[in-house]
């Protein structure tokens, strides 16, 4: 028998197709695809290992095709994971023996860590207890479980909820034509909240298209996988720089912007005809299509005009305008300058465009362009709910105190800074002796004092930030701005002026000579004053996060040892600390 034959002289091969990181473009891994012989009808992994279940050599054939993927690994680096495929039958083998990987991977330098198991079947695994107790086993010894096939059906989803993987792996059906579909979208999504809340990674495969790509990308997914990335083959994969490019660039819109959208995000198909399409053809297509709103008229594939269902069938209804305009073209009928935009413009930034209209044309589609080529089209409708349910996110995140943008928002502002490149300065501000005040006044005061510093810290952004400056509330009393001013220390300077002209109010009356610090020290003070670390990053690409966090709280400590409101600064650019007070 042909595939006995293959087991006895091991003739199988294995290839290896890269799964990336969706977030700076790095191989996070491979996973090992076993391949018959090239001439054989086995050659293909579905007839081979059917055929072994067939013949009862389903075990043999799975510890071979192990063996030759262990052997040849193209993981090399600790970062870098082998995913390996273990059909769910496998787990019920009597022959099978889970020490016998641990063997092969120590022969071949590997540790477990390296290794991700993929439970590759569509169909239900069946004693899901019986597969937990196994891979519970496998767990234990520093393996990892993927599950693939994730959204193709109810099984799949039953097999992450019972088996709680490391990785889910997105279906191909969900992934192909992800950007034309929006049920595909809104399940993808799903699936990653999903992912999300049980701390499990999702792997989108069969990426094929560059769209595919951009959109999983700006959704969040974690990594991914298919042809545009990286064929199955023998040698380790070096990403082209235009993808790498778009993968790093699509990821800073949503690390970045967070819930923040781009119009292309809600383009929908819309219907299209060329200028000299009869005006018959056009309604018609409307008669059929109850709902469509409006149609694009493309030249070339370039949108120049738009026709609404309704402005068409009132110029149809009008007296003559059967005779008039039936077999006319529709360019005759058409607004020749309808609202067109590049994908990639903030959908705030087209709602403004589109309601700044004259009053005939507000609810018109707006068309959706890619490098200048038509793509689809977004009502006003789906632009106000984006909107309005993008804003909802970022209040649920929101300090309910201040209303001030809460630490996901931090992040996401602080690491566009950092990818921008561009100088920037950090301040950050927390309030000395707040305990002792809000013990003293009660919390009702308390807060309104937290409430202030948020107002005094805005007011000075306001007068000498710039536009797109951020304000952020860490929690507690203390407070982020991230600017771009040209004097940073100035705008220290202004916090501090305001804060201490206006906190005496807050005094009912000074009847107190001294505060007392956290551990309830008595120190001589006037009362409650701020503390700002200033840190300059002059070259933000060469800036860290983490460079930015070490330098606040070394300001932090300085500015504590110092009496009344003062601010220190760090410039990181030259590693020089320059500290000043006022």
């Amino acid at each position: 028998m042909e595939l006995q034959q293959i087991v006895k002289d091991r003739s199988i091969t294995t290839l290896y197709q890269p799964i990336l990181s969706l977030k700076d473009g790095k191989v996070f891994g491979y996973e090992a695809l076993t391949r018959g012989p090239e001439t054989s009808p086995l050659y293909a992994p579905l007839p081979l290992f059917e055929e072994a279940e067939r013949s009862g050599l389903l075990y043999s054939l799975d510890r071979l095709a192990r063996e030759k993927a262990i052997q040849d690994s193209l993981a090399v680096t600790d970062k870098e994971l082998l995913f390996l495929n273990l059909s769910a039958r496998i787990l019920h083998d009597p022959l099978f023996v889970p020490g016998r990987t641990l063997e092969l991977l120590e022969r071949r330098g590997l540790r477990p860590y390296n290794v991700v198991f993929e439970i590759t079947e569509r169909d239900s695994i069946g004693d899901f207890a019986a597969a937990q107790r196994i891979l519970d086993h496998y767990r234990q010894q520093g393996y990892r479980i993927a599950v693939d096939d994730a959204g193709a059906g109810y099984s799949s989803l039953q097999a992450v909820a019972e088996l709680q993987p490391d990785f889910i792996k997105a279906d191909r059906s969900l992934v192909k034509d992800l950007h034309l579909h929006k049920k595909k979208e809104y399940i993808v999504e799903t699936l990653l909240e999903f992912a999300q809340k049980l701390n499990i990674d999702m792997i989108a495969e069969g990426i094929e298209k560059t769209e595919e790509l951009m959109k999983l990308t700006r959704m969040g997914v974690h990594f991914g996988q298919g042809f545009l990335l990286g064929r199955p083959g023998r040698e380790r994969t070096v990403l082209t720089e235009d993808l790498r490019e778009c993968i790093l660039t699509h990821r800073r819109k949503h690390d970045t912007t967070g819930s923040t959208w781009s119009i292309g995000d809600l383009a929908s198909p819309c219907g299209e005809f060329k200028p000299t399409v009869q005006i018959s053809e056009v309604a018609g297509y409307f008669k059929q299509n109850i709902h469509a709103q409006g149609a694009a008229i493309v030249s070339d594939g370039v949108p120049i005009g738009l026709i609404m269902r309704e402005r068409l069938f009132q110029q149809l209804a009008g007296q003559y305008g059967f005779s008039l305009f039936w077999n006319r073209s529709i360019d005759q009928l058409m607004d020749p300058r309808p609202l067109i935009v590049d994908e990639l413009t903030p959908v705030e930034q087209v709602s403004q465009l589109a309601t700044s209209r004259d009053i005939q044309n507000l609810y018109d589609l707006v068309l959706i362009t890619r490098k200048g080529s038509f793509t689809g089209a977004a009502s006003i409708r789906s632009i106000l709910e984006c909107i309005t349910n993008a804003r909802m996110e970022s209040a649920k995140v929101a300090s309910p105190l201040t209303g001030l943008p809460g630490n996901i928002q931090i992040h996401r502002e602080l690491n566009k800074r950092l990818t921008e490149g561009r100088r920037f300065s950090v301040i950050y501000a927390d309030l000395d002796f707040f305990k002792w005040y809000n013990d003293r006044y009660g919390f009702q005061k308390g807060d309104q004092l937290i409430q202030f510093t948020a107002d005094c810290i805005q007011q000075a952004i306001g007068v000498l930030g710039k536009p797109h400056d951020f304000v952020g509330h860490i929690g507690g009393d203390d407070f982020i701005a991230i600017t771009s001013c040209d004097d940073p220390e100035k705008l220290c300077g202004e916090v501090i002026r305001r804060f201490e002209q206006g906190v005496p109010l807050f005094y009912e009356q000074k009847d107190w000579s001294y505060v007392e610090d956290r551990s309830g020290n008595r120190i001589e003070s006037t009362g409650v004053t701020i503390s700002l670390s200033l840190i300059v990053c002059g070259q933000a690409g060469q800036v860290t996060a983490d460079q930015i966090s070490q330098a606040a709280a070394k300001l932090k400590k300085l500015s504590k040892q110092a009496k009344g409101s003062i601010f220190c600064s760090d410039y990181l650019e030259t590693a020089y600390s320059n500290n000043s007070g006022s």
